[in-house]
């Protein structure tokens, strides 16, 4: 992959980072509720279940997925399901939250719980893989090898989403620490409980195209 070549993409892959998304909402409520560090085991999740998504692009199992109906349907089912069923359970979490405990942040939670949410928040848009079956190879250079380049891909993702998601993270957290944003969690807990519960009616309405 030629310079030129890289940092188009990650120009790209920038802007579709920055974006607010399933990913992005929960490194968002995860740091107000139990503190920004756990956004490194969300951001750890996340881009674990992209290192599948990456490899299966790079062997064509996107293209094979959008042109079988059945197993997309499948993975619209279990993903919207499995977003709506977060957004559900964030708008209770915040609806039960008393002033007291809107005061204290860095609740403990095991971070495997939070790893095993990220990675399935991650994986619940199959349009996530055919997107990037089209989107990855636009970049590639005939001329060397794919699996490198599809490598230096993977790591640069690796470093945008950390660096976007962490920034997020820090920005939210010191911000449910101050006075002027008091109640900040159990609001941000509705707020993303019901765009959790959209994202998911999105998914579920999706066709492959």
């Amino acid at each position: 992959m030629s310079l030129e070549l890289w940092l188009m993409f990650c120009a790209a892959y920038l802007l579709t980072t920055l974006a607010p998304g399933p990913n992005v909402l929960l490194v968002l409520k995860n740091s107000l509720q139990y503190g920004w560090k756990s956004a490194m085991v969300t951001i750890l999740g996340n881009l674990s279940c992209q290192l599948i998504v990456v490899g299966l692009v790079a062997v064509g199992v996107g293209e094979l997925i959008s042109r079988l109906p059945a197993w997309f349907m499948v993975m619209k089912l279990l993903g919207g399901g499995y977003l709506i069923y977060l957004g559900v359970k964030s708008l209770l979490s915040g609806a039960k939250r008393t002033p007291t405990q809107l005061s204290v942040s860095g609740t403990p939670v095991r971070p495997r719980h939070l790893f095993l949410q990220a990675f399935m928040v991650s994986a619940s848009n199959p349009k996530t893989l055919i997107f990037l079956s089209a989107f990855l190879p636009q970049f590639l250079d005939i001329t060397h090898p794919h699996l490198e380049q599809f490598s230096a891909m993977y790591l640069s993702i690796c470093a945008i989403v950390t660096s976007v998601h962490l920034g997020y993270a820090l920005m939210v957290s010191r911000l449910g620490q101050s006075a002027l944003f008091s109640g900040l969690e159990a609001k941000m807990a509705k707020i993303t409980g019901g765009l959790f519960i959209t994202m998911g009616g999105g998914v579920l309405l999706s066709s492959r195209s």
